[in-house]
């Protein structure tokens, strides 16, 4: 009974932390929907698509996806006649970089840098848009799309009826967070009394210790690789408190993140647009893990040459003395 007691009280603390971040970034944007600001950002865009092998047009879901969701942006897309391998490209820059206000808030939240949150993200996405233009001659079939999850959508008339939307999305989006985050908080304080979290972190050692992390952040990494960042950061959060989790492997870990998290809802959401998913999943899981071991590599040797400098300072005072 106390451990149900004290998972919910940390998953409640978690969904109030995030929630107030996740509840007015929201409603804002929600609202922005209604307004000329987001197509006049994806004419800005435009000249910038022809350079990835993009018409203009595609800015459109790649602003809508990066300030509103997924399903925005897919949505965009399925509107569109565009070939397989423009698609694929949009497929791949979405799932590195979309929903940047609230995930890249949550990360703040933790403890990392908007600007490294933002930096990996964006800078992933249009590297990897560039390489598969470059690389991939094929493609130019138009793409034949497949189902479309979800129900028609609805736009809303009036002031009143807009704030209601983006209240109602607010409310959604974080009632949605605590229908996974309080069961989650429970289920890892269970682990916790049962010991079973020193197993589970044992067991992933093998792949955390590849990526250059510490043991005690596997958790949070299976949190956000399948339920995602935001879920992760909830996780990340507890872990500060009850592990000491270290800067560095705070950054490490959520480096990975914001280049592979959610791999089963962001992989299955693709599949209306008709691309072969499992070779997006693959550019994200070895792109993280590729990044990540790059990141460690440079931290670890910037770390070995401080500690030499100041023990050859340390060594230079005695020999004075």
């Amino acid at each position: 009974m106390n451990t149900l007691r004290k998972g919910g009280l940390a998953g409640l603390k978690t969904t109030w932390i995030l929630g107030k971040v996740i509840f007015p970034i929201t409603l804002i944007i929600t609202i922005l929907g209604y307004t000329p600001i987001l197509p006049w950002t994806a004419e800005l865009l435009a000249p910038l698509m022809n350079i990835i092998g993009l018409p203009g047009e595609a800015a459109i879901p790649l602003v809508l996806g990066n300030v509103l969701n997924l399903y925005a942006a897919i949505g965009a897309i399925l509107s569109m006649d565009l070939a397989v391998k423009e698609v694929f490209i949009l497929a791949v820059m979405l799932s590195f970089s979309h929903n940047l206000f609230i995930e890249s808030a949550v990360a703040v939240k933790v403890g990392v840098r908007m600007s490294v949150v933002l930096a990996v993200r964006i800078g992933l996405a249009f590297v990897s848009a560039l390489f598969i233009h470059l690389l991939w001659s094929g493609g130019t079939e138009p793409a034949q799309y497949g189902f479309v999850s979800g129900g028609a959508s609805h736009q809303a008339e009036g002031a009143g009826a807009i704030l209601w939307e983006g209240v109602s999305s607010a409310v959604l989006g974080v009632a949605q967070l605590a229908a996974v985050v309080i069961p989650l908080m429970i289920f890892i304080q269970i682990m916790k009394d049962l010991h079973w979290l020193n197993l589970f972190s044992k067991a992933m050692s093998p792949f955390t210790r590849m990526l250059g992390i510490r043991e005690n952040t596997s958790t949070t990494l299976a949190s956000g690789i399948f339920f995602g960042l935001a879920f992760g950061a909830g996780v990340m959060m507890q872990a500060i408190e009850d592990d000491n989790v270290k800067r560095k492997d705070l950054y490490l870990v959520f480096i990975f993140l914001v280049a592979c998290h959610a791999v089963i809802e962001d992989t299955l959401i693709f599949l209306p647009l008709g691309i072969p998913v499992l070779p997006l999943l693959g550019i994200r899981l070895l792109t993280a893990i590729v990044l990540t071991m790059i990141v460690a590599y440079i931290w670890n040797k910037a770390e070995k040459k401080k500690s030499i400098r100041r023990e050859a300072a340390y060594d230079y005072q005695h020999d004075t003395i």
